[in-house]
């Protein structure tokens, strides 16, 4: 009897690998099915904004009859690309500078100190995750803005941007708390106070967080649509991508343009890439214990 077990044994060694393996060639093509569900319509806008508007009317292949580069050209002229590209980026950035730096002082804040009203604080930052009323608070936003002379500026859309920070507070009040306190003591014993500590200990050590709320704050302002719509419906200057993009749907005459719409769209995604590659890294680090023993 005990010479079937090292059998057995053996037998098991020599199918681990081929189980292994198997498991490697199931998960790249699941990976692989997601990578081609998820590049297959980038693929086929950037294609599309290549070809004529015939082509894209009568249905033809993926790939172009004829490779139209001209389209993105026009479709920069068209729908004063240039302008409206500095808006949203103007949008963007100080959308994303006043979001992280409310989110952080706010989950630094709700984290380190018991203060009245606490509890329900939380409660209405959640609140506003759980509960969706769309474009029921429109008209009052923009009355509030109107109230605040800020109807006619984009600092009124940036302002209301802001305020939806609920996401990045949830976010970031979780790597606050995974801060040990005993650095906050450590900070008080070398003369820093609650101010300081919060920009010389806190801010350095939330840096992979801040890149992963950077991110999502700045695609949340880029893709925005409704709020800049609303705010510049009587100031084309002061549109940005996505309402210009909407520009492009007709051209002279009323005559539908795909082709340009997809072109603007395929230009509009070229920031969003950029501010990834650089936040990327942010997906990637991870935080090191900072206190020994």
């Amino acid at each position: 009897m005990n010479t079937l077990y090292p059998s057995i044994t053996a037998s098991r060694r020599k199918t681990l690998p081929w189980r292994k393996l198997a498991s490697n060639i199931l998960l790249w093509a699941f990976l692989l099915i997601v990578a081609v569900f998820t590049l297959f319509p980038i693929l086929l806008a950037f294609f599309g904004s290549l070809k004529s508007n015939l082509e894209i009317t009568t249905g033809s292949g993926l790939l172009p009859q004829e490779w139209k580069f001209s389209n993105y050209a026009q479709a920069w002229e068209v729908a004063n690309f240039a302008r409206f590209t500095w808006n949203s980026l103007f949008i963007s950035f100080f959308t994303t500078v006043g979001t992280l730096l409310i989110g952080t002082m706010a989950a630094y804040a709700v984290a380190r100190i018991d203060f009245i009203g606490k509890k329900f604080y939380v409660f209405l930052q959640s609140s506003t995750l759980f509960i969706s009323i769309g474009a029921v608070v429109l008209r009052p936003q923009f009355d509030l803005m109107v109230a605040l002379n800020l109807q006619k500026s984009l600092w009124g859309v940036i302002l209301l941007l802001i305020s939806a920070h609920a996401t990045v507070f949830f976010m970031l009040i979780g790597f606050v708390r995974a801060i040990p306190k005993e650095l906050d003591e450590a900070a008080y014993i070398d003369g820093c106070n609650f101010y300081s500590t919060y920009t010389r200990i806190i801010l350095p050590l939330l840096a992979p967080a801040l890149g992963v709320a950077g991110l999502w704050s700045f695609r949340g302002a880029w893709n925005e649509y409704i709020l800049p719509l609303v705010f510049t419906m009587t100031q084309p200057d002061l549109q940005t991508l996505t309402v210009g993009l909407a520009s492009l749907k007709y051209g002279v005459g009323d005559a539908a343009q795909p082709q340009l719409m997809l072109a603007g769209a395929c230009l509009s995604i070229l920031p969003m890439l950029l501010v990834y590659v650089f936040a990327n890294k942010s997906f990637m680090q991870m935080t090191a214990g900072s206190v020994k023993g």
